[in-house]
């Protein structure tokens, strides 16, 4: 609800005037339904701006109360929600300009047509117009796919960031979405904008029941649809902003780039726009910032070659990885290796000639994971490795006695970090039964729905749930709020989420410590974890049980991504874990 707002008559004139702001009536519980004025009050002027091709668009009237928005569609493919806009026209031609005022009791429009005898040749040698439309000699325009082979061709990330560090889709993960064969052609005659999708998309599980879209059939087992759909003639337009240049479509229906996020009044930040490549984001309907990464239909990038060798080191269960360049394209570059062993542990260079070596404690297979940073994008090779018998330096053992892993005093066998939240060793807010400790942790995140504590076991360990399969902690802070534990495998890179499991605690009273015990006993782990799936993570016969999960998160009320969570915590202790000898590797 918005807050109310007076104005005198006059004065709400005045700042619409001036400054071009939104006007906004009063909506409180008392009040009344404001028609739309008649259109034949309704009055806009269209004046010279700074050049032959800009003019200025105010409104002139109505002089009246009670007016809730007024937007101006400008006839080039541009909106503006506002009372006053400058429009760019850098060709020929009749542009219809449309004046909405919409109030809670409905909306009026009126239109002018606002002809122009310039040309702005600039545009023809402009590169955002040459690179995105084909320039003047495209008769026909310039056709963009979705780039489906690189990754983060779609992702998502926080409203204020640049790149899709939440989430970026690998290579053809959407296939059958309808995405990847969706054409976008951008004509400078007219700014014509040809959205081709052969009769579906792919949609947002917030966008699936817009009118405009039918049939809706989620895919990979989420909400996330793909539906039919006849996308309505669209026009574009660039215009500069603070942060950059935006990417605008106009369009009576929904108008993206394969996967329709609800891009917030059809703008799009263009992020890189070059002959090969457009890389744009726009904030979606659900206020978080989503990507797109395209290329002109029928591109064939250039390609780094290069190959993955994995051959036995020196040493018991030593291997080595060996990185061959076969080709690198001129003007191109490798600028960075990263090899994943499978079992916790990452080593990195930029030296292509680099053997990078681990030596495995544990037998069991393991997924070997190359990623290779280069001027072209991120590539990445897996190999798949088993290793038949333990390290001599390596020993199993169980016991039935719960450790303490961190009670932020004295013992601190694993040290807390904070994922997207703060986490820190503050006073004992409340030296009380249970809880008399000197020191506690505290965790505080703002906006971001799961934000984590994270206590991470070193490189070779693994908590062991076969005797004992409960975890236990102190929790202070709001009655009805929501302590998430959750056992995760790193060894999963970016997806260690889809390998967890997890339980929750309601915490009873405020500002009281309670003890918390979270019990895996009979619970199982996420369903995507293939072939660790299981439905009891503490079955001695699952592999879950003693030779899987290496670290531990806790979270306060997850899924929330609004406002900011606070809470005390202390005294984490659950299973002993699997242990070496030594710590040679």
């Amino acid at each position: 609800m918005k807050n109310k707002i007076y104005f005198n008559l006059m004065w709400l004139f005045a700042l619409m005037v001036m400054f071009g702001c939104e006007p906004y009536m009063e909506d409180g519980p008392e009040s009344s339904i404001n028609l739309p004025p008649d259109p034949s009050t309704m009055d806009f002027s269209i004046t010279p701006g700074d050049d032959a091709y800009h003019f200025k668009v105010n409104l002139v009237s109505p002089q009246l109360s009670g007016i809730s928005t007024v937007s101006f569609n400008l006839g080039n493919g541009a909106t503006v929600k506002s009372s006053s806009a400058t429009a760019y026209y850098p060709l020929p031609g009749d542009y219809t300009i449309t004046m909405t005022i919409l109030t809670n009791g409905g909306s009026s429009s009126v239109t002018k047509t606002h002809t122009t005898t310039e040309t702005d040749y600039s545009i023809f040698t402009d590169e955002k117009y040459v690179f995105l439309s084909g320039g003047a000699s495209a008769a026909q325009g310039k056709t963009w796919v979705v780039d489906s082979l690189t990754w983060g061709h779609f992702g998502i990330g926080p409203a204020g960031g640049t790149w899709p560090e939440w989430w970026g889709a690998t290579p053809l993960q959407k296939t059958n979405s309808g995405a990847y064969d969706d054409e976008f052609v951008f004509k400078i005659e007219g700014f014509v904008f040809d959205f081709n999708n052969n009769g579906d998309s792919y949609v947002k599980d917030f966008r699936k029941n817009l009118p405009y879209y039918s049939n809706p059939e989620p895919l990979y087992g989420e909400a996330d649809c793909k539906v039919n759909y006849n996308p309505a003639p669209a026009t574009w337009t660039i215009t500069n902003k603070a942060d950059g240049d935006y990417l605008i479509l106009s369009s009576e229906t929904p108008a993206f780039f394969g996967f329709d996020y609800g891009a917030v009044d059809n703008e799009f930040r263009i992020d890189e726009l070059s002959e090969n490549k457009l890389s744009l984001s726009c904030i979606g309907g659900d206020g978080n910032r989503w990507y797109y990464i395209l290329i002109p239909k029928g591109y064939e990038p250039p390609k780094i070659e290069y190959t993955v060798g994995v051959q036995a080191g020196s040493g018991i269960n030593a291997y080595e990885v060996h990185f061959t360049v076969n080709n690198i394209p001129a003007g191109q570059s490798i600028d960075n290796i990263s090899v994943d062993f499978g079992n916790g542990t990452v080593q990195e260079s930029t030296d292509v000639n680099e053997v990078f070596t681990n030596t495995y404690m544990r037998k069991g297979t393991y997924m070997i994971t190359v990623t290779t940073t280069t001027s072209l994008g991120v590539l990445t090779k897996t190999q798949t490795l088993e290793i038949t018998e333990n390290h001599p330096d390596y020993v199993e053992f169980l016991l039935d006695e719960m450790v303490m892993y961190n009670d932020f005093s004295e013992v601190i066998m694993i040290a807390a970090q904070g994922q997207d939240c703060s986490v820190s060793t503050v006073d004992n807010p409340n030296r009380q039964y249970p809880n008399k400790s000197t020191k506690v942790g505290f965790y505080s995140k703002t906006a971001n729905p799961y934000a984590n504590a994270f206590m991470q076991l070193p490189s070779g360990y693994r908590f062991d749930l076969r005797q004992l399969s409960t975890f236990k902690m102190q929790v202070y802070g709001k009655a009805g709020d929501v302590v998430l534990l959750k056992l995760e495998n790193t060894d999963w890179g970016g997806e260690a989420w889809m390998s967890g499991v997890e339980l929750t605690y309601t915490i009873q009273q405020d500002n009281t410590w309670e003890v918390v015990e979270y019990n895996f006993k009979g619970i199982a782990n996420n369903g995507a974890a293939g072939s660790f799936f299981t439905n009891d993570v503490t079955d001695p016969n699952a592999a879950v049980s003693h030779d899987f999960y290496n670290v531990v998160r806790i979270m306060l009320n997850p899924g929330v991504d609004k406002g900011t969570h606070e809470f005390y915590f202390d005294e984490l202790a659950g299973p002993h874990v699997e242990g070496i000898k030594s710590a040679s590797r």
